[in-house]
């Protein structure tokens, strides 16, 4: 490879040259960031509703202190009516520190009975866990609890 100067510099090496540094802009812009407060009420708001929860009627019951972050246990509970024309039509969670805090929404029906379930999220560190739950009519029930984490489980 030759040395270019920068007055030996022609039109194909400055485009080539803009053209690298344009990609590595959008690399970077596309790598994932980590949220902060203000960006986890934005994203609740976008998957759930507008609206703002109130904190009642939902439980979660992660370990005291996870061992990895890479499986994380969190039974979620809804103590609501699951009746036809009033019930929880889903569940939202988020984990604040995440790279990508959304992790996932479930849908429930007055057939489900009952909003008791379990799932297993991986967690980048310590952090405050966003269980929200939206009813059919449009109410929203939420609660936040902090997790602790040993090691992380999504860092990348």
């Amino acid at each position: 490879m030759q040395n270019i100067e920068l007055n030996d510099m022609n039109r194909r090496d400055f485009i080539l040259t803009a053209g690298a540094a344009g990609l590595c802009v959008v690399a970077m812009t596309s790598l994932p960031r980590w949220a902060g407060a203000a960006d986890i009420q934005a994203m609740i708001a976008e998957h759930v509703g507008p609206g703002t929860p109130v904190m009642e009627k939902v439980e979660i019951n992660p370990p005291e202190k996870a061992e990895t972050g890479a499986l994380v246990r969190l039974p979620v509970k809804v103590e609501h009516p699951m009746e036809s024309g009033n019930y929880v039509e889903s569940v939202s969670v988020f984990v604040e520190e995440n790279p990508r805090p959304f992790v996932g929404k479930f849908e429930f029906f007055p057939e489900s009975g009952v909003v008791d379930m379990e799932i297993r999220i991986k967690m980048a560190k310590s952090s405050k866990v966003h269980v929200i739950a939206r009813t059919n009519s449009g109410k929203l029930y939420g609660v936040v609890k902090k997790v602790d984490v040993a090691e992380g489980g999504c860092a990348g």
